[in-house]
C-alpha cells in the first residue's frame, strides 16, 4: 500500500473512532466530565495544528521567493499572478452568487430554531471582530514587519514581503543565486519535515472529531437538519461547478488530481483547518505535475484570495440570519452585501473561524442583529468541515489550472 493511501486509511479510521468515542462520552458521562474530556482530547488536534503552523511561515517564504526567482522576470510574475487573480475573482463571485441564490430559493433561515443559541461562542467571536474599513484592510494586508508577520502566521503579509524579496532577487540576477540556492535547499528540508508532521495527522483528526461529538452530540442535527441540508446542497453544487470547469481545462487529469489531494482533503475536513494541509498540499500538487515555481506562487495567494467554500457560506449565513429574524432585504441590498463580502473577506486571512467573523461584521453593517450569529454557532463546526474541504479543492484546482495555462503541467 502506498504511503499516501496508508495515511488516508488511518485518517478515515481516526474519524470513525473519534465519532464512536465522542458519542459514547456524550451519552454516558456527566456534563463536567464531558467538558473536561473535550478540552483534553482536543489537545491532540491543537498539537497537530501547531506543528503545521510551525512550518507554514518558513515554507511560504522560501518556496514563494524561489518560485518568483525561477519565473525569471517581473513580466512573467505579472502574467502568472494575473491569471491566478482572474480565477480567484471568478470563483469567489460564483461562490457568493450561489449562496445568495440558494438562500433566496430555499429560505433556510425560516427553519432555524431561535432557542438554540450559543451566546458564549458569540462573545468569543465578538472579540475578534474589527470594524471593516479601508484603513483596517490596508494595515492587515501590508506588513510593518516581516518578522512579526511570520511570528503570527499572517500568510497574506508573508506573501507580500516574499513577492518583494523574490522580485528584487530576480532583478539582481546572478549575484542573488547563492541566496536563492540556499532558500531552495531550506524549502526541501521543510518539505521533509512535512512528512514527519503528517504522521501525527490521525491523532489530530481523532482529537478534533471526538471533542466536538462529545460536547455537542449527533443530536445537534435534529435542530438544524434543514439549514444544514441546504448548505450541503450548496457545497455539492459548488463542487460540481468547480470540477466541471477543472475538467474542461485539465481534461481526464481531474480524477488524478482528486486522488492526489485525498489525504489533505480528509485532514482539512476533519480538523476544519486549511492551514493544516498547506505543506502537504504543496507537496501533492508538485507530485501531480505542477511546476514548483507555479505552486509556490499561486497556492499562498489562493489561501488569502480563493476561499470558495467560505465565500459561499458568507452570503448563505448572513441572509439566513436575516430570514430568521424576519428581515426582508431587497435584491439590490443583497448584491451590495455580496460586494462588501467580496472585499472584506480578503482582510481576515488567518483569523480563526474567519467566515463567522466576517458574517458578524457584515450583519452589523446591514442592520441585521449581529447576535443572530449565535443562532448558527451550534452547527457551525459541521458546516466548517465542508467549507474548509471546499477551500482546499478550490485552491488545488486554481494552482493546477494556472499551471496548465502556463504550459507548466507535467504528466
Amino acid at each position: 500500500m502506498r504511503k499516501g493511501n496508508r495515511l488516508t486509511s488511518y485518517i478515515i479510521l481516526a474519524m470513525i473512532l473519534g465519532i464512536i468515542v465522542g458519542y459514547f462520552v456524550h451519552r454516558s458521562a456527566s456534563p463536567e466530565t464531558i467538558d473536561s474530556f473535550s478540552k483534553n482530547i482536543k489537545l491532540l488536534s491543537n498539537i497537530f495544528i501547531r506543528l503545521v503552523q510551525m512550518i507554514i511561515a518558513p515554507l511560504v517564504f522560501t518556496t514563494l521567493v524561489v518560485g518568483i526567482a525561477k519565473l525569471g522576470n517581473l513580466q512573467t510574475v505579472g502574467r502568472v499572478g494575473g491569471k491566478a487573480i482572474l480565477w480567484f475573482v471568478s470563483a469567489s463571485l460564483v461562490s457568493l452568487l450561489l449562496g445568495l441564490l440558494l438562500v433566496n430559493v430555499f429560505q433556510p433561515g425560516h427553519y432555524i430554531d431561535l432557542s438554540q443559541t450559543d451566546t458564549a461562542g458569540l462573545k468569543d467571536l465578538m472579540g475578534k471582530t474589527q470594524s471593516f474599513s479601508l484603513e483596517n484592510f490596508v494595515t492587515h494586508v501590508v506588513p510593518r514587519s516581516a518578522i512579526e508577520a511570520m511570528a503570527t502566521n499572517e500568510i497574506l503579509q508573508i506573501v507580500i514581503f516574499s513577492i518583494f524579496f523574490g522580485v528584487a532577487a530576480a532583478a539582481i540576477g546572478d549575484y542573488a543565486k547563492p541566496v536563492i540556492h540556499a532558500l531552495d535547499i531550506t524549502a526541501h528540508i521543510i518539505l521533509k519535515m512535512v512528512n514527519y508532521v503528517m504522521n501525527f495527522a490521525p491523532f489530530g483528526v481523532f482529537g478534533a472529531i471526538a471533542a466536538v461529538v462529545a460536547a455537542k452530540g449527533l443530536g445537534i442535527f435534529q435542530f438544524y437538519i434543514i439549514y444544514f441540508a441546504y448548505f450541503i446542497l450548496g457545497i455539492a453544487i459548488l463542487w460540481v461547478v468547480l470540477l466541471t470547469v477543472g475538467f474542461l481545462i485539465l481534461k481526464g487529469r481531474t480524477k488524478e488530481l482528486l486522488r492526489r489531494i485525498g489525504s489533505p482533503l480528509l485532514i482539512a475536513f476533519s480538523t476544519t483547518s486549511s492551514e493544516a494541509v498547506f505543506p502537504k498540499l504543496t507537496e501533492e500538487l508538485e507530485r501531480f505535475g505542477c511546476r514548483d515555481k507555479i505552486v509556490s506562487f499561486v497556492l499562498p495567494l489562493g489561501y488569502s484570495f480563493n476561499l470558495d467554500g467560505s465565500m459561499m457560506y458568507m452570503t448563505f449565513a448572513s441572509l439566513a440570519i436575516a430570514q430568521a429574524y424576519g428581515i426582508h432585504l431587497p435584491l439590490g441590498t443583497q448584491l451590495t452585501m455580496l460586494l462588501v463580502l467580496m472585499l472584506t473577506s480578503k482582510g481576515i486571512a488567518g483569523v480563526p473561524r474567519a467566515s463567522l467573523v466576517v458574517v458578524l461584521a457584515t450583519c452589523a453593517m446591514f442592520n441585521i442583529p449581529p447576535e443572530g450569529v449565535a443562532l448558527i454557532l451550534p452547527i457551525d463546526h459541521f458546516c466548517d468541515m465542508f467549507r474548509t474541504a471546499t477551500n482546499v479543492v478550490g485552491n488545488a484546482l486554481a494552482t493546477s489550472v494556472v499551471s496548465k495555462w502556463e504550459g507548466e503541467l507535467e504528466g
